[in-house]
């Protein structure tokens, strides 16, 4: 029998705009996305990685282009509206997956540390949803998805602007969910177990930590970056029309025991 739900996670004829696309995570959600049938923008600061990405994701039939912005500056929102026009496109899907975690003892953390981590994971997120939601709700269709984590709501070491900045995201996502949903723009955030990206490059540098890790999940094994397709396409797409403000754990079982 053919698949006759398969209309509802069809991603033809959508544009995806992707912060921290050019690698880890973002990059994963984006040739999700673009395999569905999305054509994808990609946003990230180094205009070399994001060119690679790029072509990386054309390699395999995707519709795929790039816009060089610092996601951290204030008028991230602005140059990224510029380059959209450029480009002619207008998204009907922002994933905000951009990210940093500087990994640092409490007491060394510095105010411009503290900072960044809010810029990145709160304040750009608000600010692009600010820019881009108006159009997805003027044509009443639009996916948000922000990227939450284990520590929104547990504490690990050496990582407090990054935990408070992810467990501002789960609120954030409630409030983007409440504020657009009516018209049609819903929100939801993926809260990810380990993967391997260069975000997490001294976790698995460790063995012992990478297998502790593991262990922990009841599946018995970290994150593959293709474990995230299916939860991305689900939230980017109609099959998750009645699903808003929500975060949806990808972890293997890890925050269940």
């Amino acid at each position: 029998m053919a698949f006759r739900l398969g209309p509802l996670f069809d991603l033809t004829g959508r544009a995806a705009l992707v912060t921290g696309g050019n690698s880890g995570i973002g990059l994963a959600m984006a040739r999700a996305l673009g395999l569905a049938g999305a054509s994808v923008v990609l946003v990230a600061r180094r205009s070399d990685e994001l060119a690679k990405a790029a072509d990386g994701l054309i390699g395999e039939g995707i519709v795929a282009r790039s816009i060089a912005a610092d996601l951290a500056a204030p008028g991230c929102a602005r140059a990224i509206g510029e380059g959209l026009a450029r480009l002619g496109a207008s998204p009907d899907i922002l994933v905000n997956a951009a990210g940093v975690n500087l990994r640092q003892p409490f007491g060394e953390v510095t105010a411009e540390a503290f900072d960044l981590h809010m810029a990145l994971h709160l304040r750009a997120p608000f600010l692009l949803t600010q820019a881009l939601a108006p159009a997805m709700a003027g044509r009443g269709w639009g996916r948000i998805i922000n990227i939450a984590s284990l520590q929104s709501s547990r504490a690990f070491p050496n990582s407090a602007p990054y935990g408070a900045g992810k467990g501002g995201v789960v609120q954030l996502t409630r409030a983007i969910a409440e504020e657009w949903s009516r018209q049609g723009v819903t929100c939801n955030a993926i809260a990810p177990g380990f993967f391997p990206t260069p975000l997490t490059k001294a976790v698995f540098d460790d063995e012992e930590r990478a297998a502790k890790n593991a262990a922990q999940t009841a599946i018995g094994r970290n994150g593959r970056l293709e474990d995230l397709a299916g939860a991305t396409v689900f939230l980017a797409s109609d099959a998750s029309a009645y699903v808003t403000g929500q975060t949806l754990a990808v972890d293997g079982g890890f925050t269940a025991k």
